[in-house]
């Protein structure tokens, strides 16, 4: 199937209010073309460095984000034009955020994300560490920063009833957030090729599809 033909399968997917994220990494700038040519312009990288060279390569309407983990000596990378990090799981990387989107004299959009699922090597808040964060911080402390919602990943597993848990706790993490933030606290970021069907169902207000929309990924590259 092509490009644009599994993209507009998925968009029909998707009820109104609910953005696309369409996750292009390691997938060659030709097909990230073919979605763009097809009406996407919302993309999702997980590495700097190829983040950047495909800003460069392709026209400058795409919004794009940053979805995987980030560290702190990558973010002056992306920090001149990246849409939204979905990917700030620490303090120290808000902090830096914050000093790079200061030089850039910009204010970068960023998910905060809550670790939920039960494996060790997923990323994220833990949610009392994340309110005590918080509770300690004030939006004057991060001017370059504007704090959009919370991103998560679900436990990779097979049974539905386990990541349906893991994404109504996301959005209860959510809601809780919400009451700290008078406006412009309006992304639940959660769902990918394998569940975004359910995430949706449970709150998702974005959702990150790449392999079902370009087909599965090459890693040695």
């Amino acid at each position: 199937m092509s490009v644009a033909h599994q993209l507009t399968a998925v968009r029909r997917a998707l009820p109104e209010g609910v953005e696309l994220v369409a996750v292009s990494k390691t997938h060659p700038v030709e097909k990230i073309r073919e979605a763009y040519d097809a009406g996407q312009r919302i993309f999702g990288e997980s590495r700097p460095q190829e983040l950047r060279e495909k800003y460069e390569a392709l026209p400058h309407d795409i919004e794009w984000h940053m979805i995987g983990h980030l560290q702190t000596n990558k973010v002056k990378y992306i920090a001149p034009f990246v849409k939204l990090i979905h990917s700030v799981d620490s303090e120290r990387l808000v902090e830096t955020i914050q000093k790079e989107g200061a030089k850039c004299g910009r204010v970068i959009d960023i998910l905060l994300e809550i670790h939920v699922a039960e494996e060790e090597t997923k990323n994220g808040w833990n949610f009392e560490d994340l309110e005590r964060f918080l509770d300690s911080s004030s939006a004057e402390d991060f001017p370059n920063i504007r704090i959009r919602g919370v991103m998560g990943i679900a436990t990779n597993t097979d049974d539905e009833e386990h990541v349906r848990r893991d994404f109504e706790t996301l959005k209860q993490c959510f809601d809780s957030l919400k009451e700290r933030f008078s406006d412009g606290f309006d992304t639940l970021s959660m769902g990918m090729s394998s569940d975004y069907p359910l995430a949706v169902e449970c709150g998702s207000t974005m959702v990150r599809v790449g392999s079902f929309i370009f087909g599965e990924r090459d890693y040695s590259k």
